[in-house]
């Protein structure tokens, strides 16, 4: 429990100055270093909201300083340490709110972030074409819901975006799809190097995620000592790879045992043309959006693709069939095996998305299929005993120095997994799961 002296540090160092705040930190506890954390993310929050609405009102009463840039988001960032791009992005949101107020209240409470909050105004201001105007409300508070709270990602806000797309499509391909506004910039600099600089749909990001993916990953020194690139450094390492290996005949490394290529999940229901469902339930008596009922294309990389152009890429493509049960988990008829097939490999991707460890955003192609109950203690290589672990949460499941058994997987009645965390986290130990990728979580 934390005492009145453990606030008052807490306090001092989040009210103070940085200089010199590694000298004071050192002093605190680490539940005390985990409490300032907190609360400067939550006093940055707040910040963001007022310099925000401070911006707007200088956009609605000028004075002669202002009106000496072209907009008040230029004024902002000539006057402080930002870029002309996130000057004009604070003074365009800060406009946009005007016209949300549900939208700005959230925001301002603190339990909004400054990106989800351009995104939800991005949507309301420019929704899809098949939505009528009285599905707003409920739409905002879907996506206001979606946003809210630690748990709340960009990954998760996507995907619900992407399903009030879908439930009121049009033929109008939303942005993060529309290639038109591909864009690739590539000009030799005074130094002899090349800078590169682009913008791409998702579809064209997934592929070009996929082809560097196995190509970056780190490689240890023949003595054992760890990759010393940074992570960009390997992402440029493999871009030169990959054209190399393009213009040495298109050759392919492997990643996560398979090819590089695009892998997109969608159910069979909604891969099948059904148009009339969507518009069947924009023109219903309920304006509740069901975001359960219909379900949109997912990629590992990227996340949410619309339905329109998952069924034009199943037009042409290599299709593979994973059965699953009515919770959405696969069914698996191999248990006699140590080794997870590709097959099973497939499934796990499209039931845990990439690691299934509360939180973790890391991506499928960085991930290793783990027994729950170890194959050597007779734990089966069937779905009900496997789950997705990136390496950084598959060493600590699996180590033996002190964090053997702190963290518990359980299988639940959903068929998915379910992390139990230690007490010293969470006293009454209740069982948590990825949501990092996922809509709201359903507890048994």
């Amino acid at each position: 429990m934390t005492t009145v002296s453990d606030s008052t540090a807490v306090g001092d160092v989040v009210a103070g100055s940085a200089t010199g705040v590694r000298a004071m930190l050192w002093r605190l506890r680490p539940s005390e270093v985990r409490d300032v954390a907190v609360c400067v993310s939550a006093e940055i929050l707040r910040l963001e909201a007022i310099r925000v609405a401070v911006v707007d009102a200088l956009a609605l009463n000028p004075d002669e300083q202002v009106l000496c840039y072209r907009g008040v988001g230029r004024w902002l960032a000539a006057n402080t340490m930002l870029q002309n791009a996130a000057g004009n992005k604070i003074a365009a949101l800060g406009a946009a709110l005007r016209e949300f107020p549900d939208i700005a209240a959230q925001f301002e409470a603190g339990d909004l972030s400054l990106d989800h909050a351009a995104m939800i105004a991005s949507f309301c201001e420019s929704p899809p074409k098949g939505m009528p105007d009285r599905a707003l409300p409920s739409c905002m508070k879907t996506l206001l819901a979606a946003a809210s709270g630690v748990e709340a990602t960009t990954i998760k806000l996507r995907y619900a975006i992407a399903v009030l797309e879908r439930i009121f499509e049009s033929d109008q391909a939303p942005p993060g799809e529309d290639d038109d506004l591909n864009v690739l910039r590539i000009a030799p600099t005074l130094n002899g190097r090349v800078a590169i600089k682009g913008d791409f749909d998702a579809l064209t990001g997934e592929m070009l995620l996929s082809a560097l993916s196995g190509l970056s990953m780190p490689k240890p020194a023949a003595d054992g000592t760890p990759d010393q690139r940074s992570a960009a450094k390997r992402t440029a390492n493999a871009f030169t790879e990959l054209i190399r290996r393009y213009l040495d005949n298109a050759m392919t490394g492997v990643d996560g045992g398979q090819r590089p290529h695009v892998n997109v999940h969608i159910t069979a229901k909604d891969l099948a043309e059904h148009r009339d469902c969507a518009t069947i339930r924009s023109e219903s008596d309920d304006d509740e959006p069901d975001v359960e009922d219909l379900d949109v294309g997912y990629m590992p990389w990227m996340g949410p693709l619309s339905v329109s152009l998952t069924r034009m890429l199943a037009c042409d493509c290599m299709l593979s069939t994973v059965l699953m049960d009515g919770n959405g988990a696969p069914l698996d008829v191999t248990p006699h095996k140590r080794l997870v097939t590709p097959e099973q490999r497939t499934a796990l991707i499209a039931r845990d998305k990439g690691c299934a460890f509360p939180n973790c955003d890391a991506v499928p192609a960085w991930c290793d299929a783990h027994h729950i109950k170890p194959w050597s203690t007779g734990g089966l290589t069937v779905m009900d005993n496997l789950t997705l672990l990136c390496r950084s949460h598959h060493r600590l499941i699996h180590s033996t120095s002190g964090f053997r058994g702190i963290w518990e997987i359980k299988m639940g009645t959903d068929h998915k997994p379910w992390f139990i965390p230690p007490a010293a986290i969470d006293p009454k130990q209740r069982r948590r799961r990825s949501t990092t990728r996922q809509g709201p979580v359903h507890r048994d």
